[in-house]
């Protein structure tokens, strides 16, 4: 399994202001789920990313930078 590196999507919850918790309720999962992923033990779905970009407003272009940089 590849390993990517969240910090950029972590920074920007807290730029936002939201939790853990409020994200993986956003996208329909559980605080537990969403920290797995978070810590490389499972991925993000296309739709999943798709609700985090709308939800945290990362723009289209930068997408690769949030989830996919390892």
């Amino acid at each position: 399994m590849a390993e990517y590196n969240y910090a950029k999507l972590l920074g920007r919850m807290r730029e936002k202001g939201v939790t853990q918790e409020e994200v993986a309720s956003k996208m329909g999962r559980n605080a537990a789920t969403f920290s797995r992923k978070l810590n490389n033990m499972g991925y993000f779905t296309q739709s999943e990313i798709s609700c985090l970009c709308d939800f945290l407003q990362i723009p289209d272009n930068e997408i690769g930078n949030y989830f996919f940089t390892k």
